[in-house]
């Protein structure tokens, strides 16, 4: 029987991260008491609040907020609406993001949230109630200057579309002009920006194009496989396949799909908007058993799901040359020791995911300024800071043997650290 990614245990990410963070706060001597600031969090919210469903019966739901740290600028990060959902996940997802904020050099904090709640199990206006109601809780612990949600798993522009009406609607009329900017990944007609939807899976090929460039290597005629086929997962695929990549593989959380002779991309996805954006059953390849999924013969592995996906207990079967994290955490800390002592390359998640969030600053940025931008203007921008990041990580990271993890994080924290030093600590 085939089971599922999502049954898969996420627990010890807050681990991971904080393992990953001491790691690089010892390389660079952080400062002891910068050190105690950066191993909290500042806020964590819990909420639990009833939704009526359509069968007019009560439901209580549960959701997360947790900001790690504004020394930057507002609290920026995704809600995601899964049963993994706790407040220990949303700790770690937002101490990511802290890092993934300050690595780019964008003026943002790191925060993460959610609902615990299996989407698929809830009609469209359940879902839609659910969601405002829980943007009402959060009240006012949510901000165009202050934190700003956008999309991550099981959430979309839909969402964000919700969230920004409820929010508006607690402002007075003259002021909710000033706050559409409150989310990002909006749709296009209620201040979403051109490129939003593709950038974090466009962000995840520059980085493997960018990779094998230095390398010297070509992407045509790479085989290579995705974990997670939403948005992410798909729009890496699409832009690889563009390059002549062939997509061998394909997890999501229905089941596992391979076909040594290509998978295409566009009649995958095609498939999967007629089936429930499930891939089961894809007739154009064969079923195969969840835990043989990273042992399949690839050049290019592209965990784009949930966190903790590659572990000691499957890491020395992987046979790709390079892992691109597209999701975040996917791989924990033993994992990624087994890949460096194999001489596999492993681009991280803060660097290889931040395409998502770098989009977001600019559409945060139009809505801000009552600007419009292009398509063409979007996706330039984002080539020339994900180049100009990915050459800063990728140098110190050569330093270091190849571990581009570690100076990724050495990069964000120091910028942090100097935020601090330069500022001081109230009083």
């Amino acid at each position: 029987m085939i089971t599922n990614v999502k049954e898969r245990p996420i627990h010890g990410m807050l681990e991971n991260v904080m393992r990953q963070f001491n790691h690089a706060a010892d390389i660079i001597n952080l400062n002891s008491n910068i050190r105690k600031i950066l191993s909290i969090t500042n806020n964590e919210l819990i909420i639990h609040f009833p939704v009526k469903m359509d069968n007019g019966e009560i439901e209580v739901f549960t959701g997360y907020r947790v900001q790690h740290n504004n020394a930057l600028g507002p609290y920026k990060g995704g809600l995601r609406y899964h049963p993994t959902v706790d407040i220990e996940t949303a700790k770690a997802l937002a101490m990511w993001m802290t890092w993934k904020t300050a690595l780019v050099g964008l003026p943002y904090g790191g925060a993460k949230g959610g609902l615990k709640i299996d989407p698929s199990k809830y009609s469209t206006s359940e879902l839609e109630r659910i969601t405002r109601r829980f943007t009402y809780a959060l009240g006012d612990n949510i901000g165009p200057e202050h934190d700003i949600p956008a999309p991550d798993v099981n959430t979309n522009a839909q969402t964000m579309a919700w969230i920004l009406d409820t929010y508006m609607t607690t402002k007075p009329p003259t002021e909710r002009a000033k706050n559409r900017h409150v989310v990002t990944g909006k749709p296009l007609g209620s201040g979403g920006s051109e490129g939003r939807d593709r950038a974090t899976g466009y962000g995840v090929f520059l980085n493997i194009k960018f990779w094998a460039e230095r390398k010297s290597m070509i992407l045509k005629d790479k085989r290579f496989i995705v974990q997670g086929f939403g948005n992410v997962g798909y729009w890496a695929a699409h832009f690889l396949e563009n390059e002549g990549a062939k997509l061998v593989g394909v997890q999501d959380a229905y089941g596992s799909i391979a076909n040594d002779n290509g998978i295409d991309v566009e009649k995958l996805f095609n498939y999967m908007q007629q089936n429930k954006n499930s891939i089961l059953n894809y007739p154009d390849a064969a079923a195969l058993d969840k835990d043989l999924f990273f042992e399949l013969d690839c050049d290019i592995c592209i965990p784009a799901a949930l966190g903790n996906q590659i572990t000691a207990a499957n890491a020395g079967k992987i046979k790709a040359f390079l892992i691109a994290e597209g999701a975040n955490g996917p791989t924990d800390v033993e994992g990624e020791e087994i890949l460096l002592n194999r001489g596999i390359g492993v681009i991280p998640d803060i660097l290889c995911n931040s395409g998502g969030v770098m989009a977001s600053y600019y559409e945060w940025l139009q809505n801000r300024n009552g600007e419009y931008w292009q398509l063409d203007e979007v996706m330039a921008k984002l080539d020339k800071k994900m180049k100009e990041v990915f050459d800063k990580v990728y140098d110190m990271g050569q330093e270091r043997e190849g571990d581009m993890r570690t100076a990724a994080f050495m990069i964000a924290i120091e910028r942090i650290e100097r935020a601090y030093l330069q500022r001081g600590i109230f009083p």
